[in-house]
């Protein structure tokens, strides 16, 4: 079980930022990117998801989750005829991790699939300056004293430390720089499926892992300060609720407290709709809810989109 995100900042040496860093609000927020546009078209697609492609009364959301993924994903591929270098991504499933670091006197490894990955010819620039990522030297970093920070971590006997980037990453292959990471909550029963702590623990966690395996292949193993930081971007969904990350290795240096943290930007619990009503209620042969997607928050879409054009516009 992946704890909370306080945990998982300790063990990657993190400092967290609330909100969406500038250069993907700036995105949102600039009208010549003509975001408002694909607002109804977003709209037409939770309502396809959630209504319309099944005959089920209530589609599962083991169906819906990953159906609007595949819908919100296909819109943004429409950015490319705008934005050619958009056509340069490409989408890995059931991508495998596996990264090692020493932090204290602590071997951890974080390994696993690790969601739908889209990797990108080009790497994401860096999002936070020198001078911000030099401030970071001045975070204190949370402790859990008496508790152990690696509390309710699986304990296993490592054999052979792996950083490895997965089959995404093979020589020779273009697409080498991980761009976003997604994972999607589409259990039907809510308890096999992630809390929105637990889930942005993972995405952290996640995130981290390739952004470290991918500097390993640059930089070598040797512990150090990036001199150009690796940014990973994750986001999380349960076909409903969205989570928003952005995260900056800035360096491989863990074993210690002092020193430069990794940063990571965090928008929680963003609802890309509040009801998908399937069948109209009735009461007293009134419709006190009529059929449909009531409360569509575009802004939660146009996040999505900013983070998938982040890195070319």
């Amino acid at each position: 079980v992946f704890p909370g995100v306080r945990q998982a900042q300790w063990l990657t040496k993190t400092k967290l930022v609330e909100g969406l860093p500038p250069a993907v609000q700036d995105t949102m927020d600039n009208p010549a990117l003509g975001l408002q546009e694909l607002e109804e078209r977003a709209k037409h697609m939770v309502s396809y998801a959630r209504l319309w492609d099944t005959a089920e009364v209530a589609p599962r959301r083991e169906r819906y989750c990953p159906m609007l993924f595949e819908n919100l994903i296909h819109i943004c591929r429409l950015m490319s005829g705008k934005y050619p270098s958009l056509s340069k991504r490409m989408l890995a499933r059931n991508c495998r991790i596996a990264a090692t670091w020493e932090r204290e006197s602590i071997l951890l490894q974080v390994r696993g699939l690790s969601g739908i990955l889209m990797n990108s010819m080009t790497p994401i620039p860096p999002v936070a300056s020198k001078e911000e990522i030099l401030a970071t030297k001045e975070h204190v970093l949370e402790t859990f004293y008496p508790i152990a920070p690696t509390i309710d971590l699986q304990e296993v006997n490592v054999y052979k430390e792996l950083n490895d980037t997965g089959q995404c990453f093979r020589d020779g292959y273009p697409y080498s720089h991980p761009h976003t990471l997604f994972f999607l909550e589409s259990a039907n029963v809510r308890t096999d499926r992630f809390r929105p702590e637990q889930l942005r623990a993972k995405m952290l966690m996640f995130a981290f892992g390739n952004a470290l395996a991918k500097a390993k292949v640059l930089h070598g193993n040797d512990p150090k300060v990036l001199e150009q930081p690796v940014v990973v971007q994750s986001i999380g969904t349960d076909g409903q609720l969205f989570q928003f990350m952005v995260f900056q290795l800035n360096t491989t240096d863990l074993v210690s407290n002092d020193g430069v943290k990794n940063l990571v930007w965090i928008d929680s619990d963003q609802n890309l709709y509040e009801r998908a009503q399937c069948v109209p209620e009735v009461k007293k042969r009134v419709v006190t809810k009529p059929a449909g997607i009531s409360g569509f928050q575009p802004d939660t879409f146009k996040k999505f989109l900013a983070l998938y054009l982040h890195g070319t516009v």
